[in-house]
């Protein structure tokens, strides 16, 4: 609180004056915050689905080297039917040779588990990976496009 001695009134009585916002103020800075916020968040919207695709690359590239550590040590890439889960557990053939290759299997960034075939239908590996994308569904496009390790141009 602010007081100010008022040399005009004649008994020179102080007079109080309250300083803060008023609601116009405040109403406005909110209007104005919200005006911001709508032109803003939709262009990290895109950033979103942008670091999805590059996890999802990133960890397919994870997984290519985890699978070729497999073929190194046990002369061959894990079945269909074995799929990834080769890579954690130990498969019936992997006595003395298996060594664990990854800790444990993460789903995609959608949260679905990466897909795995052996023998591969697409690209010059032996095995086909990807991930579905956004729609969990294969095939696609935009942020529904698939993930995969053969280039799909």
């Amino acid at each position: 609180m602010f007081q100010v001695r008022d040399s005009r009134h004649p008994f020179g009585r102080t007079l109080k004056r309250e300083h803060g916002f008023t609601l116009i103020e405040i109403m406005v800075v909110v209007i104005v915050l919200g005006i911001l916020a709508v032109s803003i968040i939709p262009q990290f919207k895109g950033l979103t689905n942008d670091a999805k695709v590059a996890k999802a690359t990133s960890t397919i590239g994870d997984l290519e080297n985890a699978l070729e550590r497999f073929y190194y040590h046990m002369d061959r890439y894990p079945t269909t039917q074995e799929g990834l889960k080769a890579l954690v557990e130990q498969p019936q053939d992997g006595e003395g040779k298996w060594r664990g290759y990854i800790n444990k299997l993460i789903d995609d960034p959608w949260g679905q588990p990466y897909q795995y075939r052996s023998p591969g239908l697409h690209g010059n590996k032996s095995y086909d990976l990807w991930s579905r994308g956004a729609d969990g569904e294969d095939g696609g496009e935009g942020p529904n496009k698939d993930i995969t390790n053969w280039t799909t141009e």
